[in-house]
């Protein structure tokens, strides 16, 4: 099981010295996540900061760019990687991609399938120079050796995307190398949803479950005193009601024993609420959707919780505050090292 960090991209002069801690503090990888800036410059400029670090977008937005110029950057970058570079691409949500970026949403799920494939066709016409998708989205049949890059010394990047619901899991297990669990994806929904649903998609393309790799970002509480649980507690009830406001989600909170705590949270937002908002997520949510423990303890936690599930797990406030970076570095070492022992 490896261990990755997840970060929001950075001014790009800062990108590189964290990239250099994230591997001084023995992360397997850095994921970037893409909200106001771009994961791939991050990206670019962490793989020359820290040669072998392994490097994702968790995830870039797919549908504002084509499926050649996302397929064209990701190349760029596994050959500046060597070869450690994962894409990962969602759809947002309607109101981002039509308000913000001015780009088409109309059957996301279906139209994500289609650009996967698209990508992937670019992939082979970079090596061949013959570039023929056809797809109910996106028809792409044109390239010359002027506008390809060109074969690169490494295989091609995997392509992962973020998935919730049972189709478009489905559909990674048959299109993707690797699903993006959301951060409220706890082992109960990961064992009913996400593992039988990419087992049939991958047996539709005639594919094993395990070439699909199940990505998870973990939210921890750590700390050796009360005083410090209790601080992290607080930040991350405030995460799970950011994340537990969209209604596609509302599933996951009902299933594990929460039911309308969806509907709770929205009702708190409309208002203005914020704080209102986080009340919503008691500590019976956070025991059950977050991982909590001293220092001592979280690496075997995780290991209890993910091993097995998981094939990648990104903790997703390690960098909430930088004095303890290292010591979530030190816990990362010690997971992938105890899954190199088993």
């Amino acid at each position: 099981m490896h261990v990755d960090v997840m970060t929001t991209p950075q001014p790009l002069r800062r990108i590189g010295d964290l990239a250099q801690r994230t591997q001084a503090a023995h992360f397997s990888g850095m994921l970037f996540t893409e909200t106001g800036r771009t994961a791939y410059l991050n990206a670019a400029v962490a793989a020359q900061a820290a040669p072998g670090l392994e490097l994702s977008t968790g995830v870039a937005v797919a549908f504002p760019r084509s499926p050649f110029v996302t397929a064209a950057a990701a190349w760029e970058l596994q050959e500046a990687t060597g070869g450690n570079f994962r894409l990962g691409l969602g759809t947002q949500v309607r109101t981002h991609v039509v308000r913000r970026y001015g780009a088409e949403f109309e059957r996301p799920g279906p139209r994500l399938r289609d650009y996967v494939q698209a990508v992937k066709a670019c992939f082979a016409a970079f090596r061949t120079g013959t570039l023929d998708h056809h797809g109910d989205f996106y028809s792409l049949d044109f390239i010359t050796p002027q506008w390809s890059p060109g074969p690169i010394d490494a295989p091609d990047p995997k392509v992962d995307i973020a998935a919730v619901n049972p189709w478009m899991l489905r559909m990674a297990g048959e299109v993707a190398d690797g699903i993006h669990v959301h951060p409220l994806g706890e082992p109960g929904y990961i064992t009913r949803h996400v593992l039988p649903n990419r087992a049939e998609g991958a047996e539709k393309s005639g594919r094993s479950a395990s070439d699909v790799a199940v990505i998870v970002p973990v939210m921890t509480i750590v700390g050796d005193t009360d005083e410090e649980r209790d601080r992290e507690r607080e930040l991350v009830r405030a995460s799970m009601s950011f994340y537990g406001s969209t209604p596609n989600y509302a599933f996951i909170w009902d299933e594990a024993g929460f039911e309308g705590t969806t509907a709770r949270i929205r009702e708190k937002q409309k208002a203005g609420d914020y704080a209102g908002m986080a009340a919503q997520i008691t500590d019976e949510h956070i025991a059950m959707f977050a991982t909590e423990s001293t220092w001592d303890e979280l690496a075997d936690a995780l290991i209890t919780k993910y091993g097995g599930v998981a094939e990648r797990v990104v903790l997703y406030n390690a960098l909430a505050d930088p004095d303890r970076f290292e010591r979530y570095g030190e816990v990362a070492q010690r997971i992938t090292g105890a899954s190199l022992s088993g």
